[in-house]
């Protein structure tokens, strides 16, 4: 039986609670003794409790103890307190109730339209996807699969003379994309609403990155209800989790630059990919802050697809 919240608690934390330190111990403390699965910006109940107070104040996430001293007025104890409540008793992931998520060093909006930003692709774009290409050499990115535009937008910025187009078949999707671009006042990337390739402009592209649903059937049955919050249409692809990744990767040699490459995130589903095309040689590459199931092909290896 799932632990929850009573509001009778939660009304007796907004009267007992007084500094912001007080509610992040606070809500730890309930995370520790909730049934929470962690994987929408942390692991842990900590750093989870940390991540929804800080966001929440609009506080950066290395404020000096002396702040979280201060005391919290009473709406903002009102706030924390229900978000707490949410967090425990809907599941709901922390960056839907803050409307922020970190990617790649920048703060971007969030909400229940698109999936929460976590793709390990942000350390390939933070290394300017060395030693793959040079970077100096970059002129056109190609983003599929968009979502919240985290990944073409981080693109954008780490590659300030390249021009970024970036596509997702729910405009829902683009409409947040456009919203962070605006935001953020980047003007060197544009969004499409398309069905993987069929907009996109055709031209060629020096990089080509995606984060495609590729959650298999079997294993979306038994996913955490965290994870149901989010869009269907951005984790499910088919029985093994590979339509769209299939698709793409008959269509992406038509869209890359002689020495492009094709950079894809298919998480569990990597071992059902390799099985799907045995005489590919998929490069498999690791991480330092961890993640996994992110293949790198060249457009050469594509021919031979």
């Amino acid at each position: 039986m799932l632990q929850k919240i009573s509001k009778v608690d939660l009304d007796q934390a907004i009267t007992d609670l007084v500094s912001i330190q007080d509610v992040i111990r606070w809500s730890y403390s309930q995370f520790e003794h909730a049934e929470l699965f962690y994987g929408h910006g942390t692991d842990n109940a900590w750093d989870e409790a940390v991540m929804l107070v800080l966001q929440s104040l609009s506080l950066p996430h290395d404020t000096p103890d002396t702040i979280l001293q201060s005391r919290l007025t009473s709406t903002e104890k009102q706030m924390l307190v229900e978000r707490v409540g949410k967090r425990i008793n809907d599941k709901t992931p922390v960056p839907y109730l803050t409307n922020k998520s970190v990617f790649c060093g920048t703060e971007y909006f969030v909400d229940e339209r698109v999936l929460v930003p976590r793709s390990p692709i942000g350390e390939l774009i933070e290394s300017h996807f060395m030693p793959w290409v040079k970077p100096e050499s970059v002129e056109n990115i190609l983003d599929l699969c968009t979502g919240s535009g985290c990944i073409a937008l981080s693109c954008a910025q780490y590659f300030p003379d390249a021009v970024v187009d970036a596509g997702d078949i729910s405009q829902d999707c683009i409409d947040v994309a456009e919203f962070n671009r605006e935001r953020l006042q980047i003007d060197n990337a544009a969004f499409y609403q398309s069905d993987l390739l069929n907009q996109i402009p055709q031209k060629r592209y020096d990089i080509i990155v995606s984060n495609p649903p590729y959650v298999d059937a079997e294993d979306f049955k038994e996913i955490p209800t965290e994870f149901l919050a989010e869009p269907k249409l951005g984790l499910v692809s088919g029985n093994d989790g590979l339509d769209l990744t299939r698709r793409l990767l008959k269509q992406a040699d038509d869209y890359l630059t002689d020495n492009g490459i094709l950079v894809v995130e298919v998480g569990n589903s990597a071992a059902a990919l390799e099985q799907a095309f045995p005489k590919v040689e998929f490069t498999w590459l690791e991480f330092e802050r961890g993640g996994y199931g992110v293949f790198l092909l060249t457009k050469q290896q594509l021919k031979n697809i």
